[in-house]
């Protein structure tokens, strides 16, 4: 072993706790050397694959290279979550040079031809194998992957496939630090009772925690641009010229001029794209994307997004009656802005349904919340949870649980990482740090969770704020209860717009009486949540969903169009999205969640691009899923949940998702639950179609 191999902790084996990655250890310097060291040792193992001089057959070809890489990826998967979760000036340097060399060494795997021969040499004969059927479906996956990633091109164009690709993998990296930079470089400051006004002790608390990690004298207030945070301001703040300030703060991120301005970098990101799709024959990359998906065609998403666009804007246009009308009553200037909706729009909750959020905030509590989404695993899938202290991790708001089955084994590790900062991006998502397999001995699966809520003494959470607790949850159990043989086929690597059903689908629990009554306990007094609160709850459910939906579909259309041009076709960003809003008459009251020049679902990465609908194809599935515990009455029906989770939690990709569905639930699914659970169509319409 080389003096600096044995210097490298990423190249020593990880006697740590639960296979973790040695976080103490690990400097932004290692991570060259050691991708260097895995990226060659993978390749050896591809090129002994591929040399092999033994006839091609499943165990020799297609599961030697599901197997092949192993230290490569789990040094991807640390490096991924760092970046991510706690990156530094450092690490971002270093992420910035790995960037292309990382995209290169997938494009040498892809393209690697003696593989792609042996593939396809079993791929063309794969009926006659004689595979059962997740041996079948990693074979057709395999050959798949590679045929996306440029194995069938020419020589020459391999080479230039492969230059695209490396080019991508700078520009996106250098897109998601451009948001990061503007996001961690704003903060408003709050002098004097006046900034103050109307915000609640929850919002005030969570704005002295963000002073405070930037360093500032105790007792300073300061709103960022985390959601958590900015989202509360602009619901309950009196003053109308912060929440412009903030919305346009928001708004403007990667979209001014200087170091981070992401305009020309998402131009090059599309033209570059075009490009790829070309090479693949496909006349879009909308077209190319979806040939691999549920939805298929861009045809068939624009219909779906266009359902629920229609009904949200005559629906918007009732709600912006009754917001004007509050605006006129409180004083405010009309015609209102969209850095009023929030503020309105709760003023008439609290009016029309007697529902304040600082009433629901005590009853909902961070620790609670996380009590309450293991309660509903244990319940629906038998998992317990039981935390671990005083492990090594990489920060410090990093929890760590094992987690049991019922039998009493341990499936897995779960991290949770709950809490905004400065050296974290934003949103939320799931990732994991070690995958499932069931080949020789096995990998238990290391899921972590990230979210973005404001820390305080106490954490208390809105309840949407509780839902994307659950969603991400639903996505970290798609990971922990993956129970497959081949890690290529493990967890969440279905395709795109089946993998929201998971989390989805356990953002229902969250809205579920008993659940709340067991689990929503005020933070002083311990008293469960008053029935008569769930029942205005309940009520309000529908209320603003107009303005949700608005906020969503239209990202997700202009996503659609944008990358629906043809190859060739130059993007002017601002002046592109200023047409597409036009086209669909984006209300300028209401505007969108994501603006193009900070949209990492679409530029941080490809895996939402031309994807961002997927959310919405995943609430069809989700919505109509749910009511199967519905009409058994019981939301923890025991033979519900356990195809549940067959089907749905355990199987990763080992089945093809509609057909994985159509065995949960008996039949494929219907379009009107969801339309109805977020109050386009009636109820009684839903029902009747359901029939």
């Amino acid at each position: 072993m080389s003096d600096s191999r044995a210097a490298n902790p990423l190249l020593q084996p990880w006697n740590t706790p639960y296979d973790l990655p040695p976080f103490v250890d690990v400097k932004p310097a290692h991570f060259a050397p050691a991708f260097e060291v895995a990226m060659a040792e993978h390749l050896a193992e591809l090129d002994a694959i591929a040399s092999n001089a033994t006839a091609p057959d499943f165990a020799n070809t297609v599961q030697a290279f599901d197997e092949a890489g192993r230290l490569y990826t789990r040094i991807a998967h640390l490096f991924s979550n760092l970046t991510s979760s706690e990156t530094s000036p450092e690490l971002q340097s270093v992420e910035m040079a790995l960037a292309p060399r990382i995209a290169a060494h997938e494009n040498a795997i892809y393209m690697h031809a003696g593989i792609f021969e042996r593939l396809a040499t079993l791929h063309a004969k794969r009926d006659a194998l004689g595979l059962d059927a997740e041996q079948h479906r990693l074979l057709e996956r395999k050959h798949l992957e590679f045929v996306r990633a440029g194995a069938r091109l020419s020589n020459d164009d391999r080479a230039r496939y492969a230059q695209l690709t490396e080019t991508l993998a700078t520009l996106s990296t250098q897109f998601a630090q451009n948001v990061l930079a503007d996001e961690a470089a704003f903060a408003l400051p709050l002098v004097g009772d006046a900034d103050l006004a109307g915000l609640p002790a929850s919002v005030r608390a969570a704005a002295r925690a963000a002073a405070a990690e930037r360093g500032l004298p105790e007792g300073s207030h300061v709103i960022t641009l985390s959601p958590s945070i900015a989202e509360p301001f602009m619901t309950f703040s009196t003053r109308r010229d912060l929440r412009e300030t903030i919305w346009r703060a928001r708004v403007a991120r990667g979209a001014q001029a200087g170091a981070h301005d992401n305009r020309a970098i998402a131009a090059q990101i599309v033209a570059l794209r075009q490009q790829q799709a070309s090479m693949h024959g496909f006349a879009t990359y909308a077209a190319f994307k979806l040939d691999d998906s549920m939805a298929r065609t861009p045809e068939a998403v624009n219909d779906l997004l266009m359902r629920a666009w229609r009904p949200a804007l005559e629906k918007a246009d009732a709600d912006r009656q009754r917001l004007t009308q509050m605006a006129v009553e409180l004083g405010e200037p009309t015609p209102i802005a969209a850095w009023d909706w929030r503020y309105l729009a709760e003023r008439v909750r609290q009016t029309r349904y007697d529902l304040d959020d600082a009433e629901l905030k005590p009853y909902f509590s961070l620790d609670n919340m996380i009590a309450a989404m293991f309660d509903c695993a244990n319940r629906l899938f038998g998992l317990q949870f039981i935390e671990r202290q005083g492990v090594a991790l990489y920060h410090p708001d990093a929890r760590l649980w094992e987690v049991h089955d019922r039998a009493g084994r341990q499936i897995g590790t779960f991290i949770g990482d709950n809490f905004a900062r400065q050296t974290k991006r934003g949103g939320a998502w799931m990732s994991v740090f070690q995958s499932q397999s069931g080949i020789g001995g096995g990998t238990l699966p290391i899921v972590i969770n990230n979210n973005n809520f404001a820390k305080a003494e106490r954490t208390l959470l809105s309840f949407d704020d509780v839902r994307t607790l659950f969603h991400e949850f639903g996505h970290g159990l798609h990971g922990l209860l993956s129970n497959v043989r081949y890690e290529g086929l493990a967890g969440t690597q279905v395709l795109r717009d089946f993998v929201e059903l998971p989390s989805q689908i356990f953002e229902n629990w969250a809205e579920e009486p008993e659940v709340l009554r067991r689990h929503a306990r005020h933070v002083e007094t311990g008293e469960p949540i008053p029935l008569a609160l769930l029942d205005k709850l309940k009520r309000a459910r529908q209320f603003d969903q107009a303005w949700a939906s608005i906020q969503y579909v239209g990202p997700a259309l202009i996503d659609m169009a944008l990358h629906a041009l043809p190859n060739g076709t130059p993007v002017d960003l601002a002046a592109f999205e200023a047409e597409q809003c036009a086209k669909l008459g984006v209300p300028a009251d209401i505007g969108q969640r994501h603006y193009l020049p900070h949209f990492q679902h679409l530029f941080a990465g490809a895996g939402y691009a031309a994807g961002y609908y997927v959310y919405m194809w995943a609430e069809v599935l989700d919505a109509d899923g749910y009511d199967a515990f519905v009409e058994q009455g019981d939301p923890f029906d025991a033979a519900t949940a356990q195809r549940l989770h067959r089907y749905i939690y355990s199987s990763g990709n080992s089945l093809e998702p509609g057909a994985a569905y159509r065995a949960f639930r008996g039949r494929e699914p219907k379009v009107e639950p969801m339309l109805a659970k977020r109050g386009l169509i009636d109820i009684g319409e839903a029902a009747a179609v359901g029939a």
